[in-house]
């Protein structure tokens, strides 16, 4: 599905010739009344050019639609999967053809990565860009913002934070999207409700990604209001947040928390047993955490968030909805998915953990410790 990244020596090669192609030669100017007859005929053919253009935009049926994938990760591989399955229904509901296959890319969690895809968008002249997570969807909507093409995210926890929006209600610019913004406080909730006498939690998160600030300082002050002490440990690549998760366990926390943080989910495979062995509840702001083996996570539907994604998309493209005072959508974050293989290691008792929380949940799901969700 994926299409090969250019390599940067073809993208150096295609610049040089397409600068080779422009002229550098001066129109010659025209002067007294053909130079009137020329600015009228002039004018009177943009006038006529852009109502073509209003005309063919109304009529199209093909339109190319960029995905951006922040890294490999199971909550954002479930809403780029669902993205194209809803975009698939969309086009033949509509008549239209959705092509994003041609289109799609992994960033690997790399900005440098992120920069050449969307480029190579921008090159492509496709009608939308749908980058999948806050740091995808700062690197495309800088690189685009003066281009004219619509940024529609998905997964951006604080879009108003991360300095993507104007406002939730009237993002402004060519911008909106869908957020998966996390209740702080309701996650802390829980991580008490399991276990009343926790009083010495971890709080791990890397200190990259913008949409991890709010909710780290959320549970500060959650913590210092009920007088419970805690202790931060942060880190950008994987090795640096196995190091930290060690720190973690040898402080003796009762329980971890983590936000929607991508670059501790990506770790997490690698760090859950540690938890595990310590008998540390990791709680976390995605379902994902949970199916690799965190005890708790909490939030929206990813797959659903593909969904509605795919539908504000079709939205703006047909229907001819404003990006900029289309809202950005927030959804029910009150789904707890619980890790029933951690839950056993951890000595704590199923049943007992579903009724502590019960109250605190919109829904409650259970899952084992997988690689990825299935569609």
């Amino acid at each position: 599905m994926k299409k090969q990244l250019i390599a940067a020596s073809m993208a150096v090669l295609i610049a040089a010739s397409l600068m080779g192609c422009s002229s550098n030669t001066a129109p010659e100017a025209t002067s007294g009344a053909a130079a009137s007859e020329a600015a009228a005929t002039d004018a009177a053919g943009s006038d006529t050019s852009k109502e073509n253009a209003d005309a063919d935009s109304a009529d199209k049926k093909d339109f190319k639609v960029g995905i951006v994938l922040f890294m490999d990760h199971p909550s954002l591989n479930q809403i780029k999967d669902n993205v194209a399955s809803e975009l698939d229904k969309l086009s033949g509901d509509m008549g239209v053809t959705f092509n994003y296959a041609d289109y799609t890319f992994n960033g690997q969690g790399d900005a440098t990565v992120l920069n050449q895809i969307a480029s190579e968008l921008i090159s492509d002249e496709v009608d939308v860009i749908i980058p999948i997570a806050t740091p995808a969807a700062q690197v495309v909507q800088a690189a685009v913002e003066d281009k004219g093409i619509p940024v529609v995210f998905s997964a951006v926890s604080d879009p108003v934070t991360a300095k993507l929006v104007s406002s939730m209600e009237t993002p402004g610019s060519n911008i909106t999207g869908t957020s998966d913004a996390l209740n702080t406080n309701a996650i802390m909730d829980l991580m008490f409700a399991v276990n009343p006498e926790t009083d010495y939690v971890g709080l791990l998160y890397s200190n990259s990604e913008d949409a991890s600030k709010q909710p780290i300082e959320d549970a500060k002050k959650y913590l210092d209001d009920k007088g419970i002490k805690y202790i931060e440990k942060t880190g950008t690549k994987t090795d640096e947040i196995q190091a930290a998760a060690d720190a973690l366990v040898a402080e003796g926390v009762d329980a971890v928390f983590t936000p929607t943080d991508n670059t501790i989910q990506q770790a997490e495979l690698g760090i859950y047993e540690k938890f595990q062995d310590a008998k540390i509840a990791h709680y976390a702001g995605a379902d994902s955490f949970a199916l690799n083996g965190a005890f708790m996570g909490y939030g929206v539907d990813y797959s659903y968030l593909g969904v509605a994604t795919a539908d504000m998309v079709a939205d703006i493209l047909v229907n001819g909805n404003d990006v900029a005072t289309t809202s950005v959508q927030t959804f029910d974050n009150g789904i707890a998915t619980i890790n029933t293989d951690t839950c056993e290691v951890l000595g704590l008792n199923l049943d007992d953990v579903k009724k502590a929380i019960e109250p605190l949940c919109t829904q409650i799901v259970e899952t084992k410790t997988e690689k990825e969700f299935s569609k």
